[in-house]
């Protein structure tokens, strides 16, 4: 319902390997560390965004999307969705190409105005998941 046919292989396999996961942290039993893992077994380069700015996997990782010193093509979202709006409108200031709310994150309001500001977009959706189907 959130993704429109062939955005999630846009997204995944030609937007671009950078991808800022916002909500990353140390913490291996939260469900953005495991995503992170299979990204990064796919070739992406995972930017841990959290208030922490812990590094994990290996990858420094910042307070948030405005901290990191080069561009960033995806923002992977991993917050409650009443604070999604806000990293979306981050994602479009720091000039992400692509804005990807995981499951359960929804805010409807922000989906739009990403569109809008010419992100792809992707919401209540999982890379993890979205990978495999992929290949």
């Amino acid at each position: 319902m959130y993704a429109e046919p062939g955005i999630i292989r846009k997204i995944i396999e030609g937007t671009g390997d950078t991808w800022a996961v916002v909500g990353l942290s140390a913490n291996e039993q939260r469900a953005a560390y495991r995503v992170a893992e299979v990204l990064q077994r796919h070739g992406k380069r995972v930017v841990p965004v959290h208030p922490r700015a812990e590094t994990v996997h290996g990858e420094r990782g910042y307070a948030s999307l405005a901290d990191i010193p080069f561009p960033v093509d995806v923002v992977d979202v991993f917050v409650r969705s009443e604070l999604a709006g806000a990293v979306a409108d981050e994602a479009v200031a720091v000039g992400a190409k692509a804005l990807w709310f995981q499951l359960g994150v929804i805010d409807e309001e922000a989906y739009d105005r990403a569109r809008a500001a010419g992100l792809l977009m992707i919401m209540d959706r999982c890379p993890a998941i979205e990978i495999p189907r992929l290949r």
